[in-house]
């Protein structure tokens, strides 16, 4: 999948183009009520830094943003009250186990001696201390369609939609390097003008050249950073930009390249399952970025002045390395998924996804297997801006072998809002569907751990899916009689009411019935989740 949805993404696209549900119940406890959408938001002032932050965690009536609620949470529900430790499968592109934020809430095995170079634990994998890291040295991949079509013409229809995907891609990525390259000529020359390799929209007013080259520069700047938000970095963010582009024609577009080659294993052997290291963080920790933010967002250590803070309070991160940048294989995440299981997690975050799936049915049997040992898997809806009930969008892994009828009760897909709570509050990017999407969270411009004791905004619906996965925990935590398919459906039930009508994907500017965009039309919250997981564990 698209792993994270640049911040900027719509603002560079704009360039190219110039040049409610039912109403929960009113109260669960005789002490505490669940919040509910009033219909009416009264917007405050611009958030602030701070609020910015940690938004995913404030209150839809208290801060007029739709955020979990999860500092209310913690002041009104759980203070006071000790939760049992979860362990939270992280299967992602690893995890920046030393980070000064991350550290203490690291997974270490218990059965294992350090550095030994034996496994105690006998379960085929040496010295896996922290995790697992089934990729090895790889870093960079094909997407399964460039797999699939480079496999050559089979004459199945899997094929043929392969290509078609293949050549729009591919035809894309060479316009969006045409785009890439404009606007690093564009930032060079206002560097130069200004003579600063760093600058805000406001430097931008000091210049006063009139040279067209550096007029037109200004002009496409300013419009760069006015659709973009008060956190564009633009070094920053146009390298990311340039990486991703030349990532899609250099490693994931490309037919000639073989990431899997220095794995030296065979994706296509599901019985062949010892391979890859003990390294979580792979053989580049900068690679690292997406899973240690994704780890951030359920688990970075709360009040420490470090950061931002974490969903969960009572947390382990066991990391299982199994995302390239490009899609993941099968294989891969299938064992990924039985090895978090098969060491204690309660939770597991699927922040990953593709369009085609050719050995589902591995992936479809660890769903069921983590189903059979009461786990509940989080995964990301994916960032197409897509309705993935129709055959032709389907996100995988998904629970439903039809895309209609779910064949497990513990796995729950997140699509991703923003902070503005009104018919624009689901994220442009953010994949829906009333089948196969079952509830909304944070998932823009989220505050995070990035490896190297950094902290990063990112977007996507990889950041919505952990936040989910974070109030997963808290219910494990302090509710651990609770099952996971309870766990799933609290985390719908209880859920904030979206606006009645809301914009959907990217292509649709006009607004919809609210029950188009998933199976609830809710966002995730957790103070009313944890309300409901009290009622419920009383029964």
């Amino acid at each position: 999948m698209s792993h994270i949805k640049s911040l900027n993404l719509s603002a560079f696209a704009l360039l190219v183009l110039a040049g409610c549900s039912a109403t929960l119940q009113a109260q669960v406890s005789t002490q505490k009520e669940f919040i509910t959408a009033p219909s009416a938001i009264v917007k405050k002032a611009p958030v602030t830094e701070n609020e910015l932050k940690r938004w995913s965690h404030l209150d839809l009536i208290k801060d007029s943003i739709p955020g979990m609620s999860v500092d209310k949470a913690y002041a009104e529900l759980l203070q006071g009250k000790t939760g049992q430790k979860v362990i939270v499968g992280v299967v992602d592109s690893g995890v920046d186990i030393e980070h000064e934020d991350l550290k203490g809430v690291i997974w270490t095995n218990p059965k294992e001696i350090p550095g030994n170079g034996i496994d105690d634990d006998k379960n085929g994998y040496i010295d896996d201390i922290h995790g697992w890291n089934f990729l090895g040295d790889v870093v960079d991949e094909n997407l399964e369609m460039t797999r699939i079509v480079k496999k050559g013409d089979d004459g199945s229809q899997q094929y043929k939609d392969a290509l078609a995907q293949y050549t729009e891609k591919y035809d894309k990525a060479l316009k969006d390097k045409e785009q890439v390259d404009f606007l690093l000529d564009v930032h060079k020359t206002i560097k130069t003008a200004l003579n600063k390799t760093t600058y805000k929209v406001e430097d931008l007013n000091t210049i006063t050249s009139t040279d067209p080259k550096v007029a037109r520069s200004k002009m496409v700047m300013t419009q760069i950073f006015t659709n973009a938000g008060p956190t564009f970095d633009p070094e920053a963010e146009l390298e990311d930009y340039r990486e991703h582009v030349y990532n899609e024609l250099n490693f994931n577009l490309n037919k000639d390249f073989d990431g899997r080659k220095v794995l030296g294993d065979n994706a296509e052997d599901i019985k062949s399952t010892k391979y890859g290291n003990n390294i979580v963080f792979g053989p580049d920790k900068e690679k690292a970025l997406h899973g240690t933010h994704v780890a951030g967002i359920i688990a970075q250590v709360r009040n420490n002045n470090l950061g931002g803070d974490g969903v969960a309070n009572n947390v382990e991160i066991l990391t299982v390395r199994a995302v390239p940048d490009g899609d993941e294989y099968d294989k891969d995440i299938a064992l990924a998924i039985r090895y978090a299981v098969d060491n204690g997690a309660k939770v597991i975050n699927g922040s990953f996804g593709k369009s085609f799936s050719p050995q589902k049915k591995w992936v479809y049997d660890a769903i069921k297997y983590a189903k059979k040992k009461d786990v509940l898997i989080v995964h990301a809806a994916g960032n197409d801006g897509y309705n993935i009930d129709e055959t032709k969008n389907i996100n995988y892994p998904n629970d439903s072998e039809d895309n209609i009828k779910e064949f497990a009760d513990n796995l729950i897909t997140i699509g991703a809002i923003n902070k503005a709570y009104g018919q624009n509050v689901v994220a442009g990017f953010s994949n829906f569907g009333k089948l196969n999407v079952d509830v909304f969270a944070p998932g823009e411009e989220i505050y995070a751990t990035i490896p190297n004791n950094k902290y990063k905004y990112l977007q996507g619906t990889s950041m919505a899916s952990p936040n989910a996965a974070g109030v997963a925990a808290l219910i494990r935590s302090y509710y651990p009689k609770l099952k996971a398919a309870q766990v799933k459906k609290i985390l719908m039930d209880s859920g904030v009411a979206l606006p009645e009508k809301v914009v959907l994907g990217e292509e649709k500017p006009e607004a919809v019935s609210a029950t188009e965009s998933s199976k609830t039309a809710k966002m995730v919250n957790a103070y009313n989740a944890l309300l409901m997981a009290e009622k419920l564990s009383k029964k």
